[in-house]
């Protein structure tokens, strides 16, 4: 959580034994991360994922479901990671046995080509998550690659902070703080600084990078969002989730009128045979975690309300939440982490025309006609990707309906470089 935020000095920075069938390179040396409170240091002799997972230095768990079967990712990137944290009093990620949040982890390629990028993960995951989608990616261009925890993660972590929205704010600052370390830790290591800085996420870690661009563009280059969920003083996932689910059961229960409230509330038509994926495991889950996390009011003493509560139950019960009703107290917490559309930096952002967690007329279109309204349009590229949904592994659900998008990530992550290469 965000109390005693003192950046602190290096405590404690070691250099790792190397797992057996990992070659140790001679040039490997301690990396210092300043304000970190633990560092860690591994000299491998690859840091892809095809490296990290047989030598324990990633966590396949933390990515699962968001890629699609098969993909395969590039590998072959010597060079060194660090693991750490820095000073945080809350305790949800476990990694390492540490029991500390703010961990990071950051990826240092013997052969670098000048440029960072920093990234999020997507929902309530670690700093591993998007190892496949994005590390692999960008580390085999020669990028140095640094990720955040965000602060705190799992099904709990509207219990890190003192007021509503403290968890949520505190995602923008561990982001922040991670950038202007890991690019002190270049320097640390290559003798300069980097060249080019790009933030990169999906989901939550899509609207940390329009944060970031909105309100630290200093920092960046520029950025990339893929299906990024938003905060407007309008709209989120407490304005969008709960019309899903007073809907879907009616509509898995044969009722033809639900279908057509579902559309209503922006979900997209094709998408049908996602939406019971998502009533079971997505939809009532981020409701109710964020709005204990932003109205924890609402359920009283409760503690994120009671899960698939029916349609009707009434005060307390989150199918039944109605945000533009609730207290003058419960938007001004969600003002406090609101996208406002004010980009400073080039940004690409990419959106799935068939996801059903942050659909597009709710989530994307939403976003760029903000950024145009606030005068920026110059400065971003929407990107709509036919059969693209929330994440890769759900593919499979509808195979003859639903297309990857990480190719569309990678091919926008170059087009970002093409475009910022020109002005920076």
């Amino acid at each position: 959580m965000l109390r005693h935020l003192a950046i602190a000095p290096l405590l404690l920075a070691t250099v790792l034994a190397v797992p057996a069938g990992a070659a140790a390179r001679p040039e490997c040396t301690d990396v210092r991360v300043p304000g970190a409170e633990h560092a860690v240091s591994a000299c491998l002799a690859d840091l892809t994922t095809t490296g990290t997972v047989p030598g324990g230095h990633t966590d396949p768990a933390d990515w699962a479901g968001l890629e699609a079967p098969g993909t395969v990712t590039p590998s072959g990137v010597p060079g060194v990671q660090v693991d750490g944290y820095f000073p945080d009093t809350s305790t949800t990620n476990t990694n390492h046995g540490w029991h500390h949040d703010s961990q990071f982890v950051i990826r240092l390629p013997e052969r670098w080509n000048g440029g960072l990028v920093v990234a999020g993960p997507p929902g309530v995951r670690e700093q591993y998550a998007n190892d496949r989608i994005i590390s692999d990616q960008v580390l085999a261009k020669g990028y140095a690659y640094a990720a955040t925890d965000k602060g705190n993660t799992g099904p709990r972590l509207y219990t890190d902070g003192d007021r509503p929205g403290d968890a949520i704010a505190e995602w923008h600052h561990r982001f922040t703080q991670l950038t202007i370390a890991a690019k002190r830790a270049a320097v640390s290591h290559y003798g300069r600084a980097p060249r080019t800085t790009y933030a990169a996420g999906l989901s939550a870690g899509g609207y940390l990078v329009r944060w970031q661009l909105e309100h630290r563009p200093g920092l960046y280059t520029g950025g990339i969002d893929w299906n990024a969920l938003t905060f407007t003083r309008q709209g989120s996932l407490l304005t969008s989730l709960p019309p899903a689910l007073r809907a879907y059961p009616r509509h898995a229960a044969g009722d033809p009128g639900a279908r057509a409230e579902l559309l209503a509330a922006g979900y997209p038509a094709g998408s049908e045979a996602l939406w019971a994926h998502h009533h079971k495991n997505q939809w009532d889950f981020l409701q109710r975690v964020l709005r204990e996390e932003l109205d924890p009011g609402y359920d009283g003493a409760a503690e994120a309300g009671t899960p698939f509560c029916a349609e009707g139950t009434g005060a307390g019960c989150d199918t039944d939440y109605d945000f533009a009703a609730r207290p003058r107290a419960v938007h001004r917490a969600v003002e406090r982490i609101a996208l406002t559309g004010r980009i400073r930096r080039p940004l690409i952002s990419i959106q799935g025309t068939l996801d059903v967690l942050t659909p597009p007329a709710a989530f994307g279109d939403v976003y760029a006609r903000m950024v145009t309204d606030a005068g920026c349009g110059r400065l971003h590229r929407y990107v709509r990707v036919p059969g693209g949904t929330h994440t890769d592994g759900l593919v499979p659900v509808a195979p003859q309906t639903l297309r990857p998008m990480l190719g569309s990530f990678v091919a926008a992550f170059a087009d970002l470089e093409r475009r910022t290469r020109r002005t920076s």
